[in-house]
């Protein structure tokens, strides 16, 4: 069976259906850009307080952790 005689019902469905007009329809949600003038200081503060706790439990953990591997092996 050729392909075009497959397509061919399908096409006189496709042929009646009509496609939405975007200038009719209205968003939902509203993107606006970002004021970059006035950043948000607090989350700025947040942010970085976040971060700067973040590392010194890491270094803290590995310090602790390498400790932990020389009094099991000997090496200390």
């Amino acid at each position: 069976m050729a392909p075009s005689a497959v397509l061919r019902p399908f096409s006189r469905l496709l042929a009646s259906t009509r496609l939405p007009i975007s200038s009719s329809t209205r968003s939902k949600f509203y993107v606006r850009e970002p004021v970059h003038a006035k950043p948000n200081w607090f989350k700025v503060g947040l942010s970085l307080g976040t971060t700067i706790f973040l590392w010194a439990y890491l270094i803290n953990q590995h310090n602790e952790d390498v400790m932990e591997y020389k009094r099991r092996n000997g090496l200390e």
